[in-house]
This record gives structure tokens, C-alpha cells and sequence, in this order.
């Protein structure tokens, strides 16, 4: 591969982030200029409320439209800069100081410019109809105005919208930002060869792929240990979360249940989302089977929940991060050259921080502000095969974004579910490219166990925690506590595991942990819902080849420009077919028969 001039790889090393290119410094002189451009703008919004009118024809539509984008690419760019500097040190005063004051301004905004989406959604569909763009001209303006009208029956008056954007930013909003500072500024002690060392949360978590079991089982302690200290303040955030959640959505808007607001903001049928969720349960046995294989490989009765990541050939091979950004770099171009093309924009603009440091937002993410921008990379690199397999998949991300940059700030996103499908298609790209390069049985055999337990992670994991965030919503309204929370996600690792486990108490815990059930409610089956997905499209890759490469960039291009299910029918995908959903776990179970083939 051809390394663009802009990006030397071989002298590459973690670093934090450039975010010049959203504010060139947040001094106040800089903040003051920048809000002021903004009020201007929706200065000028707020007098498009007397042009809106059932009669106002397309073009009149559409001038207001494009106005409203204009005024969301300036408050997306000053959001972005104060999500990102605080997930760079949540520790940071000052960054968090700004986050607070952009999210004070940007909701006094967002009620200010109500008035448009309310009026939209109201009309009557006759008129709404009539006002539409041409779909020719203007698709993705007349998509996002499709889009809009589906909340009308969950959408209030003026004032009350109004009242709960208020609410929100000084409450709820407010509550999740202390459990991110509580969650992030806890330190982990572990002994690492005969030293006791203070951890981030990402440091000690790589120690759950050791090969000494001792070291699994110490890191998995520790880390509960550290979050037990803080149980019981989380466990009522978590509770306080979940009653907000459904007085707003439920009892004021009228969604059937909790999780319909995230399925209709996804716009995935409930159908389809039950219909998963009730095929990765049916095929839980076929993890069951691993855990026991597993065991077996690992000379043990059986697997203890300390064990489940452990590697089978002992490997504690460390790749430095150049050698991981090349060898993510070249796998995307062996792929498609394009695909490598917009990674490497990632690192030669620095919009990537993968540098390990204290008060850091644990994790990764990619965050994609504007069309316009290269979108901006969190990652806490450790030298592990799986830190690369992250690289691979938040770089995905991006190019995703990147595919789709010829879209507007209102369609280019595409929903959750379908987000994934290029972050986890790129790291089954690149374990391809490591079982290709690989010759001693039993390493390939690891990085087979690596990959299905990486599915694992994504697929039943996260879809169980789904299911324990179904059942804790109908506990919270019964009144039960955050013990009884407890005890309920603990039978939901028993069913998940069978008697191929052994549970410790601790884990009983592990729900506080979990930043998804806490930021976004019932975001994790959208994992489950990408992986699967992407393991059927895998399968069509390796059957087709080349012919299939055209048809994937073009799923990728559509961004959030058209709704899921057209954009997935367009490959022959029926997400409400249970057929569609176990196909993918045939994939999982010829991966398992692969490793117990080589073990005879």
C-alpha cells in the first residue's frame, strides 16, 4: 500500500487529538465570537415563523429548510468540541465548565427554533404531502422531513417541549454527566510482574486476555471492587434514569413501552427488534457448546466467568501502534483503495487520540461532526491484537461517515442499527487477514477463538443486556431496588450461560458498569443487530468476491439517507424473517467447528 505523503506510519505513536478545526481555542474572546455568529442565526430562524403555513409552497419549504441546516452545522461544531474535550480529560474543570455552558446555550437554542419541526409534524398529511421537495431534486431534505412527520404521534405542544429541554439540561442531562466523573475517575490496583500499579480502567481490563488465570480473576475483582465502592450512588442514578425515562416517553409522549422509543428512533419495526432479541436467547446453546470446547482447550472442568476472553495459545503478543496502524491501513486497501484512503485521513489531519491517560474517557468511539469534517477518533491503545481490531472497527466508523459525506448534516447519519455495519465488517477484515498470514495451527486456532469471542461480546452479550434492560424498566415501576436489580441481571447471565459458567457473586455488578443503559437506553441490541447483519454479509463477500465490493460501498454511501429496511432490501435483507437472524449464528457454529476440527 501507498502511504499518502501527509501520514509517515513508521514514526507513529498515540496521541491525543487536534480539535483546532472545530474552535481554534476556547478562550472567552473566541466563545463570545462564536455565539454571537450563532445568535444571528437563530435570530433570523425565528422570523421564518411567520412564513409557515400550509400554503407556503416547496420552494418557501425549502429556503426555510436549508436556513435551519446552515444554523445545525454551527451548533453541531461547538457541541462537538465540548463533548470531545471532556471525554479527553473528564477531570478537566475547564472542559467540563464549557460543556456546560455550550449545553445551557445550545438548549435554549433547540427551544428556540422548535417552532419548525412542531409546525411540520402538525400539518395535516394532505398538506405535508404537497409541500414535500421533489425527491429528484432535494432527496435527502425530503427525507428528513419524511423522518420528521414519523414522531408526530409522540410529539407535544410547543410549551411542553420546551419545558422538558429545560429539564433535561439541568436535570437528567446533568445526572448522567456525574456518572460519567464518578465512573471515569476511578483508579484500579493490580500487581503486573511483582509491582502493584494504578490502572486506568482500560489498562486493567486488558488483563481479562491474560493467559495466568490468576491475573484474569484479579483484574475482574478489581475492577467490581472499584465500581462496588460507588454501587449504591450509581444503582440510583440508574433507577432516577429509568423512571425519567418512561414519564417522559411513556406517560407524557405515548410510546407503547421503553424500548419503543428507541426502536422508532432507529426506525426498526418493534416486530424486528423482538424477533432478534428472542433468536440470540433460542441460540444462546450454541455459545453454551463454546464455553465448554473452551474449557476443554484450557484444561479446565469447567470455564469460570474470570475466564471467558482467556486466549488459548498463551500468547501475550504486543504490536506497537505503528505496526497496528499499518497493518489496519493495508487490510482496508487490500479490500478496497478507497476504504484505506479515508482512514488514513484520521491520522494525517489528528483527529484520532489513542494515548493512554488518567482522567481519559475509558473506551473508544468515533464521532462524526459534519459532512465537511474527518470525523474524530477515541481510542486507549495498549499494544493487545484487540486494540488494533479497535482501531479497525472505530475507523470504520469514519469511513462510513466519509462514504456518506455527500449528504446533508440532516441525512448523513445512519441509524444505530445500521451504524455497525461497516466497523464490524472491517474487523472481520482484518482477523481474514491475520488467519491468511498465519501458519501454526494452534495460533490460527486463537485467532479463531479470538473471533468468536469478539462476536460474542457483540451479538450475545449486548443483546442480554437489552433483555436485563427490558426487565429492569417494568422492576423500577414496581417499585424494586437496585439489590432486586441485582439479582435480575444475575439470572439473565444464568440463562445466558447455562451451566457452561461459573458465575461469581460479583458480577451481579456488572450492570453499573455498562455507560449504554445509562447514556442510551437500549442502544446495545443495535451490536447485536450489526453484527449479525454483517456476518451475513461477510458470508456473501466471500461468495461473490470482487462483485460484491459495489453493492456494499453503495449501502455504506446511503448514509441515513433513506430508511433502514430500504436500504437493507436492497441486499436482499428481511430483518423480520427469524431465518435472516440464525443464518448468522450458522456462521459462529462453522467458526466453533473449525477450531474443534483442528483440536482432533
Amino acid at each position: 500500500m501507498t502511504v499518502s505523503d501527509s501520514l509517515e506510519i513508521a514514526n507513529l505513536e498515540p496521541a491525543a487529538w487536534d480539535l483546532t478545526e472545530l474552535l481554534p481555542e476556547p478562550t472567552e474572546e473566541v466563545i463570545v465570537e462564536r455565539l454571537a455568529s450563532i445568535e444571528v442565526l437563530v435570530q433570523s430562524f425565528e422570523n421564518r415563523r411567520e412564513d409557515l403555513s400550509a400554503g407556503m409552497g416547496q420552494e418557501k419549504l425549502l429556503e426555510v429548510l436549508q436556513q435551519y441546516e446552515s444554523l445545525v452545522e454551527k451548533v453541531e461544531v461547538l457541541a462537538a468540541y465540548g463533548y470531545l474535550w471532556f471525554a479527553s480529560d473528564t477531570q478537566d474543570q475547564a472542559a467540563l465548565d464549557f460543556k456546560n455552558r455550550i449545553e445551557q446555550v445550545l438548549t435554549d437554542i433547540q427551544n428556540r427554533v422548535l417552532f419548525f419541526s412542531l409546525w411540520w409534524k402538525q400539518l395535516d398529511d394532505e398538506d405535508a404531502d404537497a409541500l414535500l421537495p421533489p425527491a429528484s431534486q432535494h432527496p435527502d431534505h425530503r427525507h428528513f422531513l419524511q423522518n420528521l412527520r414519523r414522531l408526530r404521534p409522540f410529539t407535544l405542544e410547543e410549551g411542553s417541549e420546551q419545558l422538558i429541554n429545560l429539564k433535561d439540561a439541568d436535570g437528567m442531562d446533568a445526572v448522567l454527566t456525574l456518572y460519567s466523573m464518578l465512573t471515569n475517575r476511578l483508579e484500579f490496583r493490580l500487581e503486573v510482574d511483582g509491582e502493584e500499579r494504578v490502572l486506568t480502567r482500560d489498562q486493567l481490563v486488558a488483563n481479562v486476555y491474560s493467559p495466568d488465570p490468576d491475573v484474569r480473576e484479579a483484574a475482574y475483582r478489581e475492577l467490581f471492587r472499584g465500581f462496588e465502592t460507588e454501587a449504591t450512588l450509581l444503582g440510583q442514578i440508574y433507577v432516577h434514569r429509568l423512571r425519567d425515562w418512561y414519564s417522559e416517553n411513556v406517560q407524557l409522549r405515548g410510546f407503547a413501552s421503553p424500548i419503543a422509543v428507541r426502536n422508532t428512533g432507529n426506525d426498526i419495526p418493534d416486530e424486528a427488534v423482538e424477533t432478534l432479541l428472542e433468536v440470540v436467547r433460542e441460540k444462546s446453546p450454541v455459545y453454551q457448546r463454546y464455553f465448554r470446547l473452551k474449557a476443554n482447550w484450557l484444561g479446565m472442568e469447567r470455564l469460570r466467568r474470570y475466564d471467558l476472553y482467556a486466549p488459548l495459545a498463551g500468547s501475550q503478543k504486543e504490536i506497537p501502534y505503528s505496526d497496528g496502524v499499518s497493518l489496519v491501513l493495508d487490510t482496508f486497501d487490500s479490500f478496497h483503495p478507497e476504504l484505506a484512503a479515508k482512514a488514513e485521513q484520521v491520522f494525517a489531519e489528528g483527529h484520532i487520540d489513542s494515548a493512554i491517560r488518567k482522567g481519559k474517557k475509558g473506551g473508544a468511539f468515533c464521532y462524526t461532526v459534519l459532512p465537511s469534517q474527518t470525523p474524530w477518533l477515541l481510542a486507549n491503545y495498549t499494544g493487545r491484537v484487540r486494540d488494533v481490531a479497535t482501531l479497525a472497527h472505530e475507523l470504520g466508523h469514519a469511513i462510513h461517515s466519509m462514504m456518506a459525506a455527500e449528504h446533508s448534516v440532516l441525512a448523513q447519519h445512519p441509524v444505530l442499527p445500521l451504524a455497525e455495519t461497516a466497523s464490524v465488517f472491517s474487523e472481520m477484515l482484518l482477523t481474514d487477514r491475520l488467519l491468511a498470514e498465519e501458519q501454526d495451527p494452534l495460533v490460527r486456532r486463537e485467532l479463531l477463538a479470538s473471533a468468536v469471542d469478539d462476536i460474542y461480546a457483540t451479538v450475545l452479550r449486548q443483546a442480554f443486556f437489552v433483555r436485563f434492560e427490558i426487565a429492569a424498566h417494568d422492576a423500577v415501576r414496581a417499585g424494586k431496588s437496585v439489590a432486586d436489580l441485582n439479582a435480575l441481571y444475575q439470572a439473565e447471565l444464568e440463562e445466558q450461560f447455562g451451566d457452561s459458567v461459573e458465575i461469581g457473586p460479583e458480577f451481579q455488578h456488572e450492570w453499573i458498569s455498562i455507560p449504554h443503559i445509562y447514556q442510551t437506553p437500549f442502544y446495545c441490541y443495535a451490536y447485536s443487530f450489526g453484527q449479525l447483519l454483517v456476518l451475513a454479509l461477510y458470508r456473501r463477500y466471500k461468495e461473490q468476491g470482487q462483485a460484491f465490493i459495489p453493492g456494499y460501498l453503495e449501502l455504506l454511501a446511503a448514509g441515513g439517507s433513506q430508511r433502514p429496511q430500504e436500504i437493507l432490501a436492497k441486499v436482499g435483507v428481511d430483518i423480520t424473517d427469524p431465518d435472516f437472524w440464525r443464518g448468522g449464528f450458522a456462521v459462529v457454529e462453522d467458526l466453533i467447528d473449525q477450531m474443534e476440527t483442528a483440536t482432533r
